[in-house]
């Protein structure tokens, strides 16, 4: 009967109304929340009978809803004052687990997603945020490079944790010698007196040592040799370490830059072109002396009449004690200690899926892959369709308070609309039970 269609429409029409409102509440009571994912109700209209135009009678079928979080659709972006307050500029989420799963460090903790964070190390040092959701990351090699892991699987990803208290370094494994030595030097009237220098390095225990190194030059009438002695000296111990014969070119175009080098000791090894460095040995401890390669100017150089030693650099850094952490575009999360130098500790991947608006909302802003998400990858910061890291930064709700308050007064409207073809039909049923009297 139609006038029966008509209330079990008008029900229905409260159900999807109270179930839009839910929604509503939702997300103003989440507007000031941080990474939170609106949520939206959309109706659709049923049909009862053949749907064929022209029947003579009609039924109303009533409409029904679906709720869908709208998780592609983020906030915008809040600056703060702590370097592990951690957003993404663009598509991509972050990767988290749940507090029982940071205490697996096997590779099978449970992956979770989040879209922002306020991370903070606990008192056993996993960086968590305040829903004790705990990051994960690969973890880095110890000088700083991030091995090769698998990126449709989580077997590589730790939980990371950092010790409060501790000291790290680095042994110096490279020297570049930039230098620039005089030309005039080398003439047949000067004095011949040798340049010398001091280069730090660090050892294996990360304490200080030092390299002498001499440069003498070689007078050989009646003209510039351009030829130069070096030699290096642990200034410690006073072992050689290694001695070698330069010289330079002097031909249009690549006057001043390396011709060829000699080893003129036991110590020490070969001079090789490719890489413009000898391996030199100190306590054990094996180092390239970088001095550039042949016909560059990248290394040892000889022009002018000035002795410059401004162009000297080594990769190592002494012990130093934990002061801080920072967060760069590309994911890594370095500590900063306070000799001033930084270390790579871990780096975070951005999760990518085919549908964001199919993963699993969980609790505290966190996500779970579905089926109907589609499988996982963990993007490089800023590569393929992922955005870059933001620190200092959160993501705000993405909650318009105006428009859902506008909803609101609509959907108002509406339940009240449903409910007045309620009170009609009873009405109306009312009049055909007056029928009999």
């Amino acid at each position: 009967m139609s006038i029966s269609s008509s209330m079990n429409a008008g029900v229905a029409g409260l159900r999807a109304n109270a179930t839009r409102l839910a929604t509503i509440s939702d997300n103003i009571a989440n507007s000031a929340t941080y990474g939170y994912r609106r949520a939206n109700t959309s109706f659709h209209s049923m049909v009862v009978g053949s749907g064929v135009a022209g029947q003579g009678e009609y039924a109303a079928g009533g409409v029904r809803t679906t709720s869908q979080r709208l998780v592609d659709q983020g906030g915008s972006l809040i600056g703060t004052q702590h370097a592990t307050d951690i957003a993404i500029s663009g598509r991509g989420f972050l990767p988290v687990t749940t507090d029982l799963g940071a205490r697996l460090q096997d590779g099978t903790a449970p992956l979770l997603l989040t879209t922002t964070g306020s991370f903070r190390q606990d008192s056993q040092g996993y960086m968590r945020d305040s829903a004790g959701n705990t990051l994960l990351g690969w973890p880095a090699n110890p000088d700083g490079t991030i091995p090769v892991f698998p990126r449709d699987s989580i077997a590589g990803l730790r939980p990371i944790q950092i010790a409060v208290n501790q000291q790290s370094f680095l042994a110096t494994t490279n020297i570049r010698f930039g230098v620039n030595l005089p030309a005039s030097a080398t003439l047949p009237t000067a004095s011949g007196e040798p340049y010398r220098m001091l280069v730090e390095y660090f050892n294996e225990l990360g304490l200080s040592q030092t390299i002498d190194v001499e440069m003498t030059p070689s007078l050989t009438p009646p003209t510039a040799s351009n030829r130069w002695q070096l030699q290096l000296t642990h200034a410690q111990s006073g072992d050689v370490l290694g001695s070698y014969e330069i010289v330079f070119d002097d031909a249009p175009g690549r006057g001043g830059t390396l011709l060829s080098v000699d080893r003129t000791s036991a110590e020490g090894g070969d001079y090789d072109p490719a890489t413009g460095q000898m391996l030199i040995e100190a306590d054990g401890q094996q180092i390239g002396f970088a001095i550039g390669r042949i016909g560059e100017g990248g290394g040892i150089v000889q022009r002018g009449a000035t002795f410059s030693p401004a162009g000297v650099e080594q990769n190592g850094f002494g012990a130093g004690n934990l002061v801080g952490l920072m967060v760069d575009t590309n994911g890594n999360l370095d500590a900063v200690y306070d000799q001033g130098f930084r270390r790579t500790l871990f780096r975070i991947p951005i999760v990518d899926v085919p549908n964001p608006n199919g993963l699993t909302a969980r609790n505290a802003q966190a996500f779970q892959v579905s089926r109907d998400s589609g499988p996982f990858f963990l993007w490089d910061a800023g590569d393929g369709p992922v955005g870059e890291f933001v620190g200092f930064a959160l993501q705000e709700s993405a909650t318009d308070v105006a428009a859902e308050l506008t909803g609101l007064i609509q959907t108002q409207r509406a339940y009240s609309s449903n409910a007045k073809v309620i009170q009609t039909v009873d009405e109306m049923f009312q009049e055909t039970t007056n029928i009999k009297r």
